[in-house]
């Protein structure tokens, strides 16, 4: 039999490892670059993920405003084991000039969106993962 202490050090410790194992498999969005052009914009976004084949690979990223209303989305159609991490491009979509604030999220085939997405403060050059160019 476990003392009380025993088995309050294993009941942590169990829950430290699904805690760990939930997020291992993650998409990391690593950067984004946004370029506005004459009023479009461009999205430049890498990621970086354990891609392990078809049935498990980053598959998605996406740009949303702060209630979630999807801005844009770059599908991913092919697993990029070899290749991490890596960039990927969407163009020519708008920002309206009332979003101060986005996100980009990222999606993999097995998990989902993923809760780790970068939040993106328009009304600042740059930030955490991120930068903005005006041309």
């Amino acid at each position: 039999m476990f003392t009380k202490i025993q088995l309050k050090k294993y009941l942590v410790i169990i829950s430290l490892l699904l805690t760990t194992s939930a997020f291992a498999n993650d998409v990391e969005i690593v950067k984004v670059e946004l370029t506005s052009q004459n009023g479009t914009w461009r999205a430049d976004v890498t990621l970086k993920h354990t891609d392990t084949g078809w049935d498990h690979y980053a598959d998605a990223w996406r740009l949303v405003d702060e209630k979630g209303n999807e801005i844009g989305k770059r599908t991913l159609y092919h697993p990029h084991v070899n290749e991490q991490p890596f960039t990927r491009s969407l163009s020519s979509f708008h920002i309206s000039e009332d979003k101060k604030i986005i996100f980009v999220e990222a999606h993999d085939k097995k998990h989902g969106w993923s809760s780790n997405r970068v939040k993106i403060d328009m009304r600042k050059a740059s930030g955490d993962k991120y930068q903005i160019n005006l041309r």
